[in-house]
């Protein structure tokens, strides 16, 4: 069992997790955590035992050395963290992990139980994959959710993958096997950077959150960071004809096709986003 560090009662707790590995292509998933962190100050309450879910051959302990001066040796594992977003109606619970070696179910169920502890009322997991999407044009972000109503109220593009899984995955099925309400945000990376970081779908994440939460997330230097990272890529494409041709017959597809990210809808809820974020800067 996770032990939980005495904390105030919290009111109506989101769940938000990510974890390292297969499920978070160009680390976009659990950039969007360590963020949360540390805008929200968010302070860390439990960790679970990396003993009986960790292979340490292949998530090695790191060692380093403290302020003191003393060696110290950090493991692998998961750890729960608590925030007050300032304007948000409900508190929340930062869940930011690396996918285990083994004892899938049980790393979930102990999990589970410590979310149950502290009151959690929906749980938001959050992936991404490397896909076919040119880097120029809006990251994809597709969903699901385990309430009708809560896929229609975020307008969720419905994931109809099938395949293997990762943690997140299995996580998400042990919230609907308890009944516990949950969505699953997946930001689509260009696999043709696949490099971390990728701040541009880390954003997309965010305002997916931003949307379900009904605040704004302070964003510090992601944008600026995201615009970067876009002409990186850019000055790549320009010194290579291949992937030039390639990213243009991307484009061509998605420009083709419909899709929400171009919708008057989509641009409004970003504008919306935009005019919350100004509001809250104002303060």
């Amino acid at each position: 069992m996770i032990e939980i560090e005495e904390v105030p009662e919290l009111d109506s707790p989101v769940l938000i997790a990510a974890f390292e590995g297969w499920n978070d292509a160009a680390d976009a998933a659990s950039s969007v955590v360590d963020h949360l962190i540390k805008v929200w100050d968010a302070k860390v309450v439990a960790a679970i035992d990396p003993e009986d879910f960790y292979d340490f051959q292949m998530n090695r302990p790191v060692v380093g050395t403290t302020e003191a001066g003393m060696r110290k040796i950090t493991w692998p594992s998961t750890q729960i963290s608590v925030a007050r977003p300032p304007g948000a109606t409900r508190d929340v619970v930062l869940l930011r992990g690396i996918e285990p070696n083994m004892r899938w179910r049980q790393f979930c169920a102990e999990l589970l139980a410590a979310c149950e502890e502290l009151g959690t009322e929906l749980v938001v997991t959050l992936g991404a994959l490397l896909a076919d999407t040119p880097h120029t044009r809006p990251i994809p972000v597709t969903g699901t959710a385990t309430e009708p109503d809560l896929a229609d109220r975020l307008k969720l593009e419905q994931s109809n993958y099938e395949g293997p899984t990762g943690i997140v995955g299995v996580f998400q099925d042990a919230c609907t096997q308890l009944d516990m309400p949950a969505v699953s945000f997946w930001a689509a990376v260009p696999h043709y950077v696949a490099q971390p970081p990728c701040p541009k779908a880390t954003l997309a994440l965010l305002g997916q959150l931003e949307d379900l939460l009904e605040i704004s997330v302070p964003l510090a230097d992601l944008p600026e960071e995201a615009r970067a990272w876009e002409r990186g890529v850019d000055e790549l494409a320009e010194e290579d004809e291949e992937i030039a041709d390639y990213v243009r017959a991307l484009e061509e597809t998605r420009d083709t096709a419909e899709l929400p990210e171009a919708s008057g809808e989509a641009i409004a809820r970003e504008f919306e986003r935009y005019l919350k974020r100004r509001e809250t800067d104002e303060q």
